[in-house]
């Protein structure tokens, strides 16, 4: 997620975003609308992240802008993928250009943060999402199988299926599918539903169940090598050893299929064992209206909240773990 301006004489007079993989990147767009080119070697380029220097699905940036003739060029930030990590800013001084770079830097980084973590931790980019009641519970004791338990509005709901399309993923352990039999896309809100990635040791979900629907590709995690079923393209299956840091392998499976952000929704055993592990990165936790003064109890979970606001008759709380 890129933008870039093209500035002269303290007037934008160019401007351009990266809006799809495989695309003309943020500078060339920001270039390309520039009315008045002679402008270009009098003017100044701002980008979020620095320009690339190489050949990947489209030309490099930084060639452009030197072919351009713009004098100089204001970086949010570097870019942490190895192919490029400061050899676009290198490129453009060996041209004699005016570089700056970490302007406004946190804020650029924290725009990508999904794509800097995966390039710096080997990692997607970990939210924990839950809702509980009042009381601290976030489902009854005797809750009816295949039948969800809601304990937030329509509108918070609404809101989670937005932010599924938002992600690369969602994560859900065994006894939240045996329990809920969710669908785990975003039917709610428009947009590509994420990777399904459900834990399921010993395969003890039916194959009809909801996550094995053609809705949207899934991941099923398992320790039974000689019981994996044949899948289908939708269908993948992955080995992990639940006896080990499970969270940690979970990391490697989602890195494996490049993908750079999971929302971990429960149920409160994979939440905790997260949490345990001090594997996360973003935490939003819906409070309910209801109290039901028994049941599963929420994940242990002492952190402070960063923001917090209400949706109808819920409270809505942001975590981030610095």
């Amino acid at each position: 997620m890129v933008g870039s301006v093209v500035v002269y004489n303290d007037k934008i007079i160019g401007e351009g975003w990266h809006q799809k993989s495989g695309e003309a990147h943020a500078e060339v767009n920001a270039i390309n609308s520039v009315k008045d080119k002679s402008l270009l070697e009098k003017s100044t380029i701002y980008v979020s992240l620095e320009p690339c220097s190489h050949y990947g699905k489209t030309p490099p940036c930084a060639d452009l802008i030197i072919s351009q003739t713009i004098p100089k060029i204001i970086i949010g930030c570097l870019d942490p993928n190895p192919e490029v990590a400061g050899r676009g800013v290198k490129k453009l001084l060996e041209a004699g250009r005016k570089v700056m770079v970490g302007i406004l830097e946190e804020k650029c980084q924290t725009l990508n943060k999904r794509f800097f973590t995966i390039h710096q931790k080997n990692r997607p980019y970990i939210i924990l999402k839950w809702a509980q009641t009042k009381d601290g519970f976030i489902a009854p004791n005797n809750q009816q199988t295949g039948k969800p338990f809601w304990i937030t509005s329509t509108a918070s709901k609404q809101l989670v299926h937005k932010w599924r399309s938002e992600e690369q993923a969602i994560l859900v352990g065994t006894t939240t599918v045996l329990k809920d039999n969710p669908q785990i896309t975003n039917r709610h809100w428009e947009g590509k539903s994420p990777v399904r990635v459900v834990l399921d040791q010993h395969l003890k979900i039916d194959k009809t169940a909801a996550i094995y629907d053609d809705s949207a590709k899934t991941i099923i995690l398992t320790s039974l090598k000689n019981k994996i079923p044949a899948a289908n393209q939708n269908i993948l299956f992955e080995l992990v050893d639940f006896e080990k840091n499970l969270p940690q392998q979970i990391c490697e499976v989602l890195f494996k299929h490049k993908i750079q952000s999971v929302i971990v929704e429960g149920g409160a055993q994979t939440l905790n064992t997260f949490i345990q592990e001090n594997l996360w990165d973003e935490a939003l936790v819906f409070r309910g209206s209801i109290n039901i003064k028994t049941g599963v109890k929420a994940p242990n979970f002492d952190f402070i909240a960063t923001k917090s606001h209400s949706i109808n008759q819920d409270l809505l709380s942001y975590y981030y773990n610095d």
